[in-house]
Parts: structure tokens; C-alpha cells; sequence
């Protein structure tokens, strides 16, 4: 039986923390602890298992979710989303400095909340080690969340879907966008070919070609300059032709 994500919430306002923690536990998520300033959830940190944390911006003390923010990615291995009224201009671009894996802004209906959650797990680097974690300690968080990690999020109209690795059959750059096709659809996502690459697993998906990314399951065939999946010639360059060559003859 899959464990549920374990979720830390750090909100002053406990009228808004209760309401979170509820949204989150109808959800099916599991509320580690619901604190209000940078200690408590700093003491969470170092005692319990947290998959993922929900930090207000302003909290009740001198130290603010930014510095816990900080304090995280110096040492664990986790997603965080900062949940705040604050969007202008400069705490936006504060906010950036920590690298946030999510920057939600109240009010927020739950569904708002759970897309947030999923896509930052979803596509949370779990392969770089922070500077205080022990490699152990980033394993665990491998296992812990392998549900998610065998999937990626893409939006398509109003909804963010998610795509099981191996239903992506190949990926092809068409200036900004990138066109993700699956075994029976396909979505556009805004990303340079080279960053999508980064987030899917390297034993499965290559650049066959400077402008597609290939599922190597889902090779029908190939010839000198060309791989088939699905009916469709995409073509390849020398060194894949290599690659897939010497994978063939291994």
C-alpha cells in the first residue's frame, strides 16, 4: 500500500492553516505538523519524514518563509511551495531567490492547491543531493515518492494531466514549444528541448536529433537516417545511429 505524501504546513494565520490542512487531508494527504513560525517548522524538519512543505511568506517572527526556504534547500532534499497574499513585484522576485518549486497566491480554491502540490512533486530533481543531506536521506525521498516520479505534468487548456513516462512515445521542438506526443494524444508545452530532456528518466529518453527527443520502447524500426514510431519517420543523427546500433548489437 502506497504511503501518503507527508506534508508540512508553516501559516500564521490559523484560520488559514486550518482550512489548508482540511482541503489537504479530504485530498488524502497527510498533515505532519500545522506551525506558525520558522523554529517550530525547523524542529519539524529535523525530527519527523516531510515530503513536501507549505510556507507562508510573512510569519510570525523575525525570521520569514523566505529564510525557511533557504534553510531547506541548504539541507533537505524536498519540494516547497510558498502559499501567500503577496504577489507584487519585489517579493516575487525575493521569493525567487530560493528557488521555490511553487508560488501559490491566496485565496486558492483546493483544486489550486492540489495541482501545486502534484506538479512540484512531480517534477521536484530528486537526483541533486542538497549540501547538508545525507545521500541516504535523498534515497529515502526517492522511495517515499516513486508514485510520482514515474510521471510528468503537462497543461493542456484549463488542466494539468499526467503523462506516464512510458506513454511518451517521442517529443519534437517547434520553436518555443515542444509537441509531447503519447501513445493516442499529444500537448504542447513551452520548453526549450534540452531542459524537458533533463527531467525524464536517461535510460529510456535520448536526442536522437536536434529537434526530437525519442522513448527508445517505442522504436518500431530503423534505417541509416531515420527511426519509426507509431508510423511516423523521425529522422536521427550519426551518433544515435551509432548508439542504437551498438545498444542493438549488446
Amino acid at each position: 500500500m502506497e504511503q501518503p505524501i507527508r506534508i508540512l504546513i508553516v501559516e500564521d494565520n490559523v484560520i488559514i492553516a486550518d482550512d489548508m490542512q482540511s482541503m489537504l487531508e479530504e485530498i488524502g494527504y497527510e498533515i505532519v505538523d500545522n506551525v506558525i513560525v520558522y523554529e517550530q517548522a525547523e524542529e519539524v524538519l529535523k525530527n519527523e519524514h516531510v515530503d513536501l512543505v507549505l510556507i507562508d511568506i510573512i510569519l510570525a517572527s523575525d525570521k520569514t518563509g523566505i529564510d525557511l526556504g533557504k534553510h531547506i534547500r541548504e539541507n533537505y532534499n524536498i519540494p516547497f511551495i510558498f502559499v501567500t497574499s503577496n504577489s507584487d513585484r519585489a517579493t516575487v522576485e525575493n521569493a525567487k531567490t530560493v528557488k521555490p518549486n511553487g508560488y501559490l497566491v491566496k485565496p486558492f480554491e483546493q483544486q489550486d492547491l492540489y495541482t501545486s502540490i502534484e506538479i512540484a512533486l512531480s517534477n521536484f530533481d530528486y537526483s541533486e543531493k542538497s549540501n547538508g543531506g545525507s545521500a541516504d536521506s535523498a534515497e529515502e525521498k526517492v522511495v517515499s515518492n516513486s508514485v510520482l516520479k514515474d510521471s510528468i505534468f503537462v497543461k493542456k487548456q484549463h488542466l494539468y494531466y499526467r503523462i506516464q513516462f512510458g506513454d511518451i512515445q517521442f517529443i519534437k521542438a517547434d520553436n518555443v514549444y515542444l509537441e509531447v506526443n503519447t501513445v493516442d494524444k499529444k500537448f504542447l508545452v513551452r520548453s526549450p528541448l534540452k531542459d524537458y530532456l533533463e527531467k525524464l528518466p536517461k535510460n529510456k529518453f535520448y536526442r536522437a536529433h536536434k529537434s526530437y527527443i525519442v522513448n527508445v520502447d517505442h522504436i518500431d524500426a530503423i534505417n541509416s537516417k531515420d527511426i519509426m514510431i507509431n508510423n511516423t519517420l523521425i529522422p536521427i543523427s550519426k551518433d544515435f545511429k551509432e548508439f542504437i546500433i551498438s545498444a542493438m548489437n549488446s
